[in-house]
């Protein structure tokens, strides 16, 4: 054991007339059921049945002794385990045989929560980003709404030009081992960012009704992973052309978009309205940031060990979360070319720091008296419900059984806590820089 980690080993001992006692208890048991060649049912002599069975004997007695007296050795020494004991006889075999008499020897390897003083946490000093809201910042949230309500209109006469859509049949093949591509109907900007330089170099000059074949090999950062660095061959027919033709800025659009139930009417009416939801916005992205950098100042204050089990349990946690957002995009995660114990093992760090910051906030909730309310649980048990649609009652039985509700307790409890700290920091905004 080194002071560096959070596992102990913990020897302890069985005494003597102990194990004889259940040793005692056991035989007598076996002899009830034993068929002993030469002896009717149940009437072998025990030192036989001790003797013949030694190993299953010594084999029950440590299971029916060991967590017994192991509880008490941990509860007078003080120590709470966080994760299951693993534990190993010390004693001596005699000739391959378990031994017969005496005490019984045990090591117990196990993990506990780190000991540490708690550092300074009050009224800490964090900056945040500056999030300008001003006409600016108005104007273009106004513009890309008129974007959004834009509607695509046909071009005839002339061939594609940067900026317009070109609506296209597009085949393509993998050279790779990628899946073919067969879309009967795809719109591609050309000349934007986003597109692919191949796709506008291409397709720029084309008339409807041509076809353009060329090759693209897509980056690999490239978003879709299932085409990450993938090069295919693509047939690309051009159906159409199209431009986006964009409404007026007037209150004829403010009440189109915005709608009078919201209290807009006019264009100077959208502009309040939009600033506000900024303004909300810019609070809502700095108070996140503010609370990232609390606990991350925490983690920097204090310096001890956390069990390996917990950041193991972490790193999993992340790798999941991982492989939950690529089937959310409709990826298979089986099929992605990652080395995921690489990518699992470039959680660590992070992992660690979560875990100081969770057992950091356990323990500042406790110096300030923070718990989560009878009250605040049933809230969240029913908001649960009402978005599952499920019965409150019903979710909190599973959520009981499952031990769940413990842990949404626990999270409550944090969460309330890191409000608090958040409360009392001393948050100043930081300046943009030239």
């Amino acid at each position: 054991m080194t002071e560096a980690t959070c596992k102990r080993e913990l020897e302890f001992e069985i005494p003597a007339e102990n194990v004889e006692k259940a040793t005692a208890k056991l035989a007598r048991d076996y002899a009830k059921m034993a068929r002993i060649p030469g002896f009717r049912p149940g009437k072998a002599p025990i030192p036989l049945i001790r003797r013949r069975f030694a190993t299953d004997l010594h084999g029950e007695v440590i299971q029916n002794l060991v967590p017994e007296f192991l509880e008490q050795v941990l509860t007078e020494k003080k120590m709470i385990p966080v994760t299951r004991p693993q534990v190993e006889e010390v004693s001596p075999a005699v000739e391959g045989q378990p031994k017969s008499d005496g005490p019984l020897k045990f090591k117990a390897i196990f993990e506990v929560l780190p000991e540490f003083e708690l550092g300074e946490y009050k009224e800490l000093e964090i900056e945040v980003s500056d999030i300008e809201v001003g006409d600016a910042q108005v104007d273009k949230a106004i513009e890309e709404m008129r974007d959004r309500s834009a509607t695509m209109v046909p071009v005839e006469g002339r061939p594609i030009a940067d900026g317009d859509f070109a609506q296209i049949k597009l085949k393509g093949t993998s050279s790779d081992g990628g899946d073919p591509i067969d879309a009967d109907d795809v719109l591609c900007h050309i000349g934007a960012e986003e597109t692919l330089a191949s796709f506008n170099e291409n397709l720029r000059g084309a008339s409807v009704g041509d076809t353009r074949s060329f090759e693209t090999t897509y980056p690999a950062d490239y978003p879709d992973p299932k085409l990450t660095a993938k090069t295919y061959a693509y047939t690309a027919e051009v159906l159409g052309i199209k431009e986006k033709k964009l409404p007026e800025l007037n209150d004829e659009f403010a009440k189109d978009l915005a709608g009078e139930a919201d209290g807009v009417a006019t264009m100077a009416e959208l502009r309040v309205k939009v600033r506000e939801r900024l303004e909300a916005a810019r609070a809502q992205r700095q108070g996140g940031e503010a609370r990232e950098k609390i606990l991350e100042t925490l983690v920097k204050k204090h310096d001890f060990p956390v069990p390996e089990a917990l950041a193991e349990s972490q790193m999993d946690s992340r790798l999941e979360r991982v492989v939950r957002q690529l089937a959310s995009q409709g990826v298979d995660p089986r099929g992605v070319n990652v080395d995921w114990a690489s990518l699992r093992e470039r959680q660590r760090e992070r992992s660690v720091d979560d875990v100081k910051a969770e057992l950091l906030l356990d323990r500042i909730a406790t110096a300030e008296n923070i718990d989560a309310s009878d009250e605040e649980v049933d809230q969240e048990v029913n908001n649960l419900a009402n978005a599952s649609g499920e019965s409150a009652t019903s979710l909190r039985a599973r959520l009981t059984k499952q031990g769940a509700l413990d842990r949404m307790k626990s999270k409550l409890r944090s969460d309330k806590t890191l409000e608090w700290l958040y409360r009392e920091a001393r948050i100043q905004t930081k300046a943009k820089s030239d």
